[in-house]
């Protein structure tokens, strides 16, 4: 029996239970994850996959203690959790470019060009990449590094909205969609164009062990995952409809707007790059930038130069297996 039992294909097996843990609420950037589940894609590699919710721990935190095999993460949340020690690695980037954009009102006429947010009132989320990036930006320009910050959350975008506020932070894949939706006049500044590196986002990571100790579950599980992701990217529209029936979202036209932009954007494919794949020199270059903003830290909170070698930080033979 046991012999026999060997002997079946992974799928007919028993599925061998997974978790992943979220870095926010449910939305568009997780939709590979939702896709290879509800399509069982996860089912046929022979995997059980949960899906955690997010909670008020970081998913860079379950992952580093252990609390969940696999985790996606923000780029900054996985740039400063390696900085920090967090024995980390990186398997997987979602968007193949920054989808973050510094937004204003269109009809704000003291605005133009970054160098005249200098001076002016900032909704802000109260991280230090916030500091580094819009200072960027400005001496870009030509203008003087020099903001008021107000810390709203995603109060934000209500007073960017009212006037309350000059200029904010959104990713154009969801508040920008959202935007759009409530009729809001909007203008954008592109960070690359004003001396900030592009970044792919959305990272999903593991622990080092779990390449050595299971290499064959993660190689199952990531190549799941991309097959989720590639589906997503040429079935937007089904794709969001997955989304809908699988989260608790008040707008169902939101996502579909999302996924929408996401594909039309070429942030989950980009030319013949493979869907997930990670760039090691844009990896380097932002982390680069980073540490020379004082913005990543060790763990005793003190900025860290030294970072050793980057390539460590990131992993992909499970696309060659």
């Amino acid at each position: 029996m046991t012999a026999f039992c060997l002997a079946l294909p992974l799928a007919a097996q028993a599925d061998e239970k997974v978790s992943i843990a979220l870095d926010w609420t449910l939305n568009t950037n997780h939709v590979g994850l939702v896709a290879a589940r509800d399509l069982g894609y996860y089912a046929e590699a022979g995997l059980d996959v949960d899906i955690l919710p997010y909670t008020d721990s970081a998913s860079t935190a379950l992952l580093a203690a252990g609390a969940t095999d696999f985790a996606y993460m923000t780029a900054l949340g996985f740039l400063n959790a390696r900085a920090s020690g967090a024995d980390l690695v990186a398997l997987w980037a979602t968007m193949q470019h920054e989808t973050g954009r510094l937004v204003y009102n269109s009809e704000n006429e003291g605005i133009t060009r970054p160098a005249d947010l200098s001076g002016k009132i900032y909704a802000g989320f109260g991280s230090a990449w916030e500091a580094a990036l819009i200072g960027t930006m400005i001496k870009a320009d030509g203008g003087s590094p020099e903001f008021d910050t107000v810390t709203l959350g995603t109060g934000a975008y209500e007073a960017l909205a009212s006037g309350a506020v000059d200029f904010t932070l959104e990713v154009a894949t969801w508040e920008g969609v959202n935007s759009e939706i409530l009729g809001r006049k909007q203008s954008h500044f592109d960070y690359a164009d004003y001396g900030v590196p592009d970044q792919q986002n959305g990272y999903i990571g593991t622990r080092p062990e779990l390449l050595t100790e299971q290499p064959e579950m993660v190689t199952a599980f990531m190549k799941a995952t991309q097959r989720g992701y590639a589906w997503a990217a040429d079935h937007p529209q089904e794709a969001a409809d997955l989304m809908i029936a699988a989260g608790d979202f008040p707008n169902a036209a939101l996502v579909e707007g999302s996924m929408k932009a996401i594909v039309a954007g070429n942030y989950l494919r980009d030319g013949d790059t493979a869907v997930g794949a990670i760039d090691g020199a844009r990896l380097e270059r932002m982390v680069g930038f980073l540490a020379e903003n004082g913005v990543l830290k060790g763990a005793d909170g003190a900025p860290v130069a030294d970072l050793g070698d980057l390539s460590t930080w990131y992993n992909q033979d499970w696309m060659t297996e």
